[in-house]
């Protein structure tokens, strides 16, 4: 790895990481959707997935346009995010507590993205990449409008979750009788 010595290589570094962060994705949102009980929340991840795929040949776009490699680089951050989905999925938890974490995991995810593809889009502002910036806030917009739904769904999802753990205490307690 070269040393990185102004705005263009932290702009390229972490254009890489969002890349291989993107890649992970890519194979971590079939095992959510496959995870999940509720079939919006499902369908979601799914169609996240697809709009992820998109994510990762804006990327590539850009890496061409910048004569660059869009390889090189571990997302550790992604890596760790996704650990921590995969532990959710293994939960012994009922159904609608488990779509709960599986939001709450999911939209860790988005943090990070929104994160890093706002930093990304003001480097390409300063750098004057308008096609990149362009690009970018095309898949920043996504991000923000997928973490959006994932609140929505969390509103329905959380109350039947709590719901749940309601029915289970009742069926816990003993009855009172007189």
């Amino acid at each position: 790895m070269s040393k990185i010595t102004n705005l263009r290589d932290v702009f390229v570094e972490q254009l890489k990481d969002l890349y291989n962060a993107e890649q992970q994705l890519v194979k971590a949102l079939p095992k959510m959707a496959k995870a999940a009980t509720s079939p919006d929340l499902a369908q979601g991840f799914e169609e996240h997935l697809e709009q992820t795929k998109g994510h990762v040949n804006r990327l590539e776009e850009i890496f061409k346009k910048l004569e660059e490699k869009p390889t090189g680089k571990k997302c550790k951050a992604m890596e760790g995010l996704i650990k921590e989905g995969s532990e959710t999925i293994e939960e012994d938890a009922s159904d609608a507590a488990k779509d709960a974490m599986l939001i709450a995991a999911a939209q860790r995810v988005e943090h990070y993205e929104i994160a890093g593809y706002g930093s990304v889009k003001t480097y390409a502002d300063l750098l004057g990449e308008s096609e990149a910036s362009e690009l970018l806030a095309e898949t920043l917009q996504e991000e923000k409008d997928t973490d959006e739904k994932l609140t929505e769904a969390a509103g329905t999802i959380n109350a039947e979750a709590d719901e749940e753990g309601e029915e289970e205490k009742e069926k816990a307690s003993p009855s009172r009788r007189r």
